[in-house]
């Protein structure tokens, strides 16, 4: 009878633990559910940018971050309240400038609803540069790839306007 309860909360965590791993792996934003927090690390170097306009996911948003910055977190929030009232599958992506690999884990915390989470490995200047020449290191840095391609870029939370043009 004792292995036989083994056996069923065995299973059951398996299930449950089968369950959390599938969830982590969902593409899109509305397949999330915010109280599930990220597991993996993507890196993101200097070639990264280019590949995600050129092939990643669309429409897409990314938030640029680092661990010390006090906004961020509600800039995502606002971010992520705007795409699940949209109702509307989203890669919604968080760039840990500051701390690599597997710590950055550490920081997604803060960004429940996350699709994916990655983090600079390289020289950080040089990334940002690939990112946009422009870019006056502030955080948070958002740019967000419409469905048609198109560029939007916000230095902080993206206003109502350009959430309504990017996510019509």
């Amino acid at each position: 009878m004792k292995s036989s309860s083994k056996q069923r909360r065995s299973a059951c965590v398996t299930l449950a633990v089968g369950a959390l791993f599938f969830g982590f792996n969902l593409p899109l934003a509305l397949a999330r559910s915010p109280s599930i927090a990220i597991s993996s690390v993507a890196h993101f170097d200097e070639t990264t940018w280019a590949r995600l306009v050129e092939k990643g996911p669309r429409p897409a948003a990314y938030i640029f971050t680092t661990t010390y910055c006090s906004t961020c977190p509600d800039a995502f929030e606002k971010l992520r309240s705007f795409v699940m009232d949209a109702h509307r599958p989203v890669e919604l992506a968080a760039v840990m400038m500051d701390v690599q690999g597997v710590r950055a884990v550490e920081h997604a915390r803060h960004y429940l609803g996350l699709t994916r989470l990655y983090a600079f490995e390289g020289f950080e200047p040089a990334i940002r540069q690939s990112v946009d020449p422009t870019w006056p290191n502030v955080t948070p840095y958002v740019v967000l790839l419409g469905r048609d391609g198109s560029v939007q870029r916000s230095i902080g939370a993206p206003d109502a306007a350009l959430l309504k043009k990017w996510l019509p």
